[in-house]
């Protein structure tokens, strides 16, 4: 019986690191400035465009302007493109992104998988004053199913933190409209 019970206790902590890695999700950061993304749209009658930018685990990001607004694409390792809609979703204010992604991950057998993003999006909300900014964070949840939009996290001293919580439980939650 006490033979029994080590080799059990043994399994067992040597599967913990195992468990604690695939439940705790890091933060890998990419670049979405201009300098870093490559445009691959512009159209020159309304001066929208659309730029690709490096993204993790095979997938990359659509950075889209129109209309003086800003808003993201997810694009997956198999093509399919997933637009988040910012300017629906967000803000329909007049609009740009932060200049960083910020991709929440998980490692599954030595790859890095995506299950969250969070991007800050800026927003001119008020007309009277054009220089002032609001700032969100976008949390959009990357699942097999689906990738939407969740949260919407006003700019604030505890803001990265409650965006990268709700990000890691944001599997379960339902898409804002």
């Amino acid at each position: 019986m006490f033979v029994r019970s080590l080799i059990a206790i043994t399994a067992l902590s040597l599967s913990l690191p195992l468990f604690a890695r695939a439940s705790s999700p890091e933060s890998v950061y990419t670049d979405l400035s201009p300098a870093r993304c490559r445009t691959t749209k512009v159209d020159k009658e309304t001066g929208s465009s659309v730029q690709r930018c490096p993204g993790v685990g095979g997938h990359s990001l659509l950075v889209e302007d129109d209309d003086a607004r800003q808003s993201v694409t997810v694009v997956t390792p198999d093509g399919k493109r997933h637009p988040l809609r910012y300017w629906q979703v967000v803000t329909t204010a007049f609009s740009t992104v932060g200049e960083k992604a910020e991709w929440r991950v998980e490692r599954r057998g030595g790859e890095v998988v995506p299950i969250a993003l969070i991007v800050r999006v800026y927003a001119n909300e008020n007309p009277d004053a054009p220089d002032e900014r609001t700032s969100y964070l976008a949390v959009a949840k990357i699942t097999p199913a689906k990738v939407c939009v969740t949260e919407k996290i006003k700019g604030g001293a505890t803001a990265n933190e409650e965006a990268r919580r709700a990000a890691d439980a944001s599997a379960a939650r339902p898409c804002l409209q």
